[in-house]
């Protein structure tokens, strides 16, 4: 397999969705919004913003995944529910509970939708966690397993402490469909 390393993958930073801490969501969804209109030509558009702080470091990402749980916004008993996995209560019982709490919670509706909507990013923005980085010249087999161990849709890419671009799970399938189907053009020949 080519040796492609992270860098050749990546999609540097400014070229990303990315917005500073205390944009509302609703402008954080533009900006997600014109980055897509942006990639068009793409098979493969973004799905998360970048949050910054004001020293251009990121802080955190809200997906269009978070963006419906702000719509959601049950995050008070999410994790109580969570915890009863540990004791081995049952799928079902646990969706039976979240969908009981969740009718006896506020309708969504315009008047929500506006509240949602004027709420800061670092509300809801996910903060990343220790295996969601990766260096810029580590090989796609260490992100491969990043990104299959914890199941993250994208690494942050680093260059020393800076994080200078992000490697999306659909860049890293797309680079290794191709090498998979030039080697089985190779078995057949």
């Amino acid at each position: 397999m080519k040796d492609y390393r992270v860098k050749d993958l990546m999609v540097p930073i400014s070229e990303y969705a990315t917005v500073k801490v205390g944009t509302s969501l609703i402008d954080a969804l533009l900006v997600l919004e014109k980055a897509q209109e942006a990639y068009t030509t793409s098979k493969y558009q973004h799905r998360a913003i970048l949050v910054l702080d004001e020293d251009d470091k990121v802080v955190g990402k809200i997906s269009q995944l978070r963006a419906i749980k702000a719509i959601e916004g049950q995050y008070c008993y999410t994790e109580e529910l969570d915890q009863l996995r540990q004791f081995k209560f049952s799928n079902t019982y646990i969706a039976r509970l979240r969908d009981s709490y969740r009718l006896n919670s506020e309708v969504v509706n315009t008047d929500t939708l506006k509240k949602i909507a004027a709420k800061k990013v670092e509300e809801f923005m996910q903060m990343p966690t220790p295996g969601e980085y990766i260096a810029e010249d580590s090989n796609l087999d260490m992100a491969i397993h990043r990104l299959a161990a914890e199941t993250h849709l994208g690494l942050l890419v680093t260059r020393g402490e800076k994080i200078v671009g992000i490697l999306r799970i659909s860049d890293v399938f797309a680079a290794v469909f191709h090498e998979m189907t030039l080697a089985t053009k190779e078995m057949s020949s």
